[in-house]
């Protein structure tokens, strides 16, 4: 039941495609593959503008597979993405919705700010899930892939509930041994909105400045851009109005409240048939 509820990054796609044109995107990396969804939509971008659509994904639905041998504008690389991304070539704009922790976004920020200075291309990238419960506490699907200095103690039973730093067993949202959240929220190192901050104000890029917007709903979407590029100037005008917007955020809110009750629901009705 809880599918019912959106969850997807496509639901930004009024913003992320629009803003794709203003950069005049046609090559684009697409990190973590939503068959279906966002892929589909920027498959059609990228058709309609003589680009391609790369999708980096380790572990990608069987159906994504042959969806990609049927679209030859789509190539699939069968990689994590910070052992993939040194390895693109002339890309215009990145999408990431992959492993959504601090060390994995932070290092695929750096990684497409070498590839994009190698390229003489603008850094531009959009991000899912900056908001609750991913952008200040780290979500593992890979918790082997991430070095054990920068990896958090973590759970996959634990429930993460707004208000709450600690997990709550077998209560609030969780993965349901799909993928583990940290013990705690907030903190150095921790959550993708952290890792942005920390990319954009990192202490070996001096001189670098960058734009960025919060969008909150269905996780929070966040685009930051290089601020000198051409289209730079266009780009923030478009989204100014989406930024840190409180009616979005206060629907948002109700949207989790709404979320974290049908998932009760489902546990109450579980245990009672157990």
């Amino acid at each position: 039941m809880t599918d019912l509820l959106i969850h997807s990054m496509s639901e930004f796609s009024d913003i992320i495609l629009p803003g794709l044109a203003l950069a005049e995107a046609g090559n684009i990396v697409e990190i973590g593959a939503e068959f279906g969804g966002m892929t589909t939509l920027l498959a059609n971008h990228c058709a309609t503008h003589d680009g391609q659509l790369v999708s980096i994904d380790p572990e990608p639905k069987p159906e994504f597979i042959d969806w990609v041998a049927e679209n030859p504008h789509v190539r699939h690389v069968m990689e994590p993405s910070l052992d993939a991304i040194a390895g693109m070539k002339d890309v215009d704009a990145w999408i990431i919705d992959g492993d959504h922790n601090w060390y994995t976004v932070y290092n695929e920020l750096r990684q497409i700010r070498d590839v994009c200075r190698r390229d003489g291309k603008p850094f531009l990238a959009f991000l899912h899930d900056i908001g609750w419960p991913s952008g200040r506490r780290d979500q593992y699907y890979a918790p082997d892939r991430i070095p054990q200095a920068f990896r958090h103690p973590f759970s996959y039973e634990g429930g993460c509930n707004p208000g709450n730093s600690a997990l709550r067993p077998d209560r609030g949202f969780r993965g349901m041994g799909h993928f583990a959240f940290a013990l705690h929220e907030g903190g150095p190192r921790n959550g993708v909105l952290t890792a942005i901050e920390d990319f954009a104000s990192d202490e070996f890029d001096a001189g670098a400045e960058y734009g960025f917007a919060e969008v909150p709903g269905v996780f929070g979407l966040g685009v930051l851009f290089d601020i000198d590029a051409g289209w730079s100037a266009a780009l923030a005008e478009m989204i100014a109005p989406y930024h840190q917007n409180k009616l979005l955020q206060t629907l948002e809110d109700n949207r989790l409240r709404n979320y974290l009750e049908l998932i009760e629901r489902q546990d109450a009705a579980a245990a009672q048939a157990a």
